[in-house]
């Protein structure tokens, strides 16, 4: 699909790093440039840098509307792409598990997505992060064949094994509903999920062999759901300098104290809390320890969230935890920000504060309402 030809928005308010001003914004060839274009009158518009989203999983809901109903991926990143786009997002990290348990989650899935996305001609900027499960340990060398041939560059070390339940010989809980989702009978999935946890001596050996691998590659690696700063620390020492959804305060701290880059969920901004009951993010964010916010499980929650924080913290402030915090966070400098020169990356909201427009990269991935009228005139 062609770039937009050369335009230049009057009349809206353009979001700066100093806040809002009143001035034209043009745009030619996918970049943004000094001046020139067809005028195109937007008063009454905000026009902010497109949304940088670094960790959102609510992909999976294209690729499998049901339980067991898994679209291909290419299909499936259609309605992905449109999704972002209506969300305001021009740069989508896909968190793809590498997980245990199964189906859409499994090594086998996150070998074909990375693939496919290889070679998808998406609007919105769509890159992978895997999501890998610490003590997979047997699949390493698949996954670091998959970095190299797919050209991963982000990696997040997690554990969601139930090793309270398994150490004291219990069944897990929510362990049919697992196995189900998985295709294994619940004897099967049992016995997978105790010859992991019996893995644990040799842990932090292996993910510390394939970190130094990963980090030859230039790989970003982080960390998820840290509660200690003894959990900080320990992946720290392997390299994963990004803290993602620290579930306590002490952990966010001992991150920043760092100087590592913590992310949380807009979603739990959203909801004025942790669903789980965790540390709530505005109270992370407040304390000046958040670098950037994701959707998580939501694509839409992220201009949601930074409007609920801009009436508070200002716009510019809040809109750069959700664009220029992120890019900057991964060394992306051609975006997160309206300048000259860099991407036209932009998200266009209405009177109403809703999404009317999206511009990914000199593209539009949204347009609707009153804009879209104003822009096909």
């Amino acid at each position: 699909m062609p770039d937009l030809p050369p335009l230049r928005f009057t009349g809206a308010e353009i979001l700066l790093p100093e806040g809002f001003a009143r001035e034209a914004l043009s745009i030619a060839g996918g970049l943004i440039v000094e001046g020139g274009g067809r005028e195109i009158d937007l008063t009454g518009y905000r026009i902010l840098p497109g949304i940088v989203d670094l960790h959102g999983d609510g992909f999976e809901r294209h690729m499998a509307p049901r339980r067991g109903a898994v679209d291909t991926p290419a299909a499936g990143l259609a309605g992905l792409d449109a999704e972002c786009g209506a969300s305001g997002i021009t740069t989508a990290v896909l968190a793809q598990f590498w997980s245990w348990e199964g189906g859409m989650r499994s090594p086998e899935f996150s070998a074909v997505l990375a693939e496919t996305l290889a070679g998808a001609d998406t609007l919105t900027d769509l890159h992978l992060q895997l999501r890998v499960e610490t003590h997979m340990t047997d699949s390493f060398d698949a996954l670091a064949d998959l970095v190299a041939r797919a050209g991963v560059t982000y990696v997040v070390w997690n554990d969601h094994l139930p090793h309270k339940e398994l150490a004291a010989g219990k069944r897990p809980p929510g362990l049919t509903g697992q196995a189900l989702k998985a295709g294994r009978s619940p004897e099967a999935h049992a016995a997978l999920l105790r010859s992991l946890h019996e893995r644990g001596p040799g842990v932090i050996d292996a993910l510390a062999s394939l970190a130094t691998r990963l980090a030859a590659r230039g790989v970003r690696m982080g960390s998820h759901d840290d509660h200690t700063a003894e959990d900080r620390a320990k992946y720290r020492a392997l390299g994963a300098d990004i803290c993602e959804f620290p579930e306590t305060l002490a952990a966010a701290e001992a991150a920043k104290a760092a100087g590592e880059p913590v992310i949380m969920g807009a979603p739990n901004v959203v909801r004025g809390g942790s669903h789980s009951g965790k540390v709530p993010a505005e109270r992370l964010v407040e304390a000046g320890l958040v670098d950037a916010l994701v959707s998580d499980y939501h694509y839409p929650t992220l201009v949601r969230a930074a409007a609920k924080l801009g009436d508070r913290m200002g716009w510019a402030a809040a809109w750069r935890l959700v664009s220029g915090g992120p890019a900057r966070l991964m060394g992306w400098d051609d975006r997160g920000r309206i300048a000259p020169g860099l991407r036209a990356d932009l998200a266009l909201l209405g009177p109403s504060g809703r999404v009317e427009g999206t511009i990914c990269g000199g593209r539009v991935s949204f347009l609707s309402g009153a804009l879209a009228a104003r822009m096909l005139a």
